[in-house]
């Protein structure tokens, strides 16, 4: 997590910070590389910066400040952006990671990942946060999420693997109808060619995945990230041996989910089983079953949703 915690500015306003950073270092003279080493970042970073796809820092640009020669412009930049609050700072890198990935493998244990969830589902996702977060931002974080599916439509798309566990496929999120639409959407999604979709059951006696979800991406230049997140902050994980570790962990889990074929056997019977649920119920509300009791089933409660935008 970053020193100070602030939410996503203006995307036109990071880009006007972005020049301001690139105009600062041209007229000292510095390539992008040069600045970087002097404050101690990724030339990635610094470039991100520059072209506005990434939030200035508030410490970052206290030391571009010093390295270049202003007198505090960057710093004040950087803490009066104008908010919009879409991605949380400390998500970033993983975001614009997870847009360039050639492969990533996705672990989840309460929630459909982030790219296989449907609109319905992700916006009763948002709607489940505490403390809520009202309709306007309920619908932009929506949209986000939809967009970040795009990736999925690339002419080559990435090499897409999930392990969920079967818990995340039982929580009824926004109703019996969203709920099924879920799973549909999952079951088309297993049959797609670049995905491989397997569920770890419930009553295992023992699996790898005991300390949390977790993703394991590859860029475009073959390097191996891994990303996890707490309640309020994310680890991303650069370090090889880290690395290999979820790995591990991911290839363990793999051998204790169900194999691609049982996984969609399990979406079929799930799908058959809401079906079944959602007859009754029309059937119950036709018969002039109480409504208070009807909105009181279980299917429709809300778990503690992850705060951040990945899941």
């Amino acid at each position: 997590m970053p020193p100070r915690k602030r939410p996503r500015p203006n995307s036109s306003a990071m880009k006007m910070v972005g020049a301001q950073v690139a105009t600062g270092r041209v007229a000292k003279k510095l390539t992008q590389r040069a600045l970087a080493e002097q404050i101690g970042i990724d030339v990635e970073t610094l470039a991100s910066i520059e072209q506005g796809r990434r939030v200035l820092m508030p410490d970052v640009a206290e030391q571009l400040d010093r390295e270049l020669g202003l007198p505090g412009l960057l710093a004040i930049a950087a803490n009066q952006l104008p908010e919009v609050d879409m991605v949380p700072a400390w998500a970033e890198p993983y975001m614009e990671a997870e847009a360039q990935a050639v492969a990533l493998s996705w672990y989840d244990t309460l929630l459909v990942p982030g790219l296989l969830q449907t609109e319905d589902y992700a916006r009763a996702v948002f709607r489940c946060r505490v403390p809520y977060m009202g309709d306007e931002k309920v619908e932009l974080q929506t949209a986000r999420r939809m967009k970040r599916q795009e990736i999925l439509r690339r002419p080559v798309p990435p090499n897409l693997s999930f392990v969920i566990s079967e818990a995340a496929l039982r929580d009824r999120l926004g109703g019996i109808d969203v709920y099924r639409e879920q799973l549909r959407h999952l079951r088309a999604c297993s049959d797609l060619p670049f995905v491989s979709l397997q569920v770890l059951p419930l009553g295992v006696t023992a699996h790898a995945g005991l300390t949390g979800p977790f993703i394991v991406l590859e860029t475009p230049d073959h390097q191996r990230l891994a990303y996890s997140e707490t309640q309020r902050g994310s680890i991303l994980v650069r370090d090889p041996g880290e690395v290999s570790i979820l790995a591990q962990k991911y290839a363990m889990l793999r051998t204790q989910a169900l194999n691609a074929e049982q996984t969609r056997g399990l979406l079929d019977q799930l799908l058959g089983v809401s079906m079944t649920e959602s007859s009754r119920l029309r059937d119950r509300r036709s018969g002039g079953e109480d409504p208070i009791v009807s909105q009181q089933r279980p299917q429709d409660a809300c778990p503690a949703a992850s705060q951040s935008d990945h899941s």
